[in-house]
């Protein structure tokens, strides 16, 4: 994998997030060009860190988006996709939801997992 944040973000989201850069660029590029670029290079400088496994990288950001609540449900299914395509179970998943309601909140949980739940229809259809 490539040292260059770009090039290793586009390798990280050719695997896990197939065309978030386009779709990004085809969403918000009239008033922001290059966003999906911005985007991209900063998702490979924090998920192409060798510390943390990709599968704990996804824990963590399942965690950090249930416990900020509804408001990133969008986020939370793309993250959620992402730990699938990374190796994570479902029962892993919801796990790391209802772990995070004791930091985060019953609601924001019960949020999170309708969520998942939604990913997994997604998967199964």
């Amino acid at each position: 994998m490539s040292d260059d944040p770009i090039i290793k973000g586009r390798e990280i989201v050719a695997d896990l997030n197939p065309n978030m850069e386009q779709a990004l660029n085809d969403r918000y590029g009239h008033l922001l060009p290059g966003v999906g670029d911005i985007f991209v290079r900063q998702f490979g400088a924090f998920y192409g860190r060798d510390v943390l496994p990709m599968r704990d990288r996804y824990i963590a950001t399942i965690s950090a988006c249930t416990a900020l609540g509804g408001q990133t449900k969008p986020q939370l299914k793309v993250n959620i996709a992402g730990a699938r395509k990374a190796g994570l179970s479902r029962e892993e998943i919801a796990e790391t939801i209802l772990h995070t309601a004791l930091y985060g909140g019953m609601s924001a949980a019960v949020n999170a997992l309708n969520a998942a739940l939604e990913v997994f229809e997604e998967e199964d259809a």
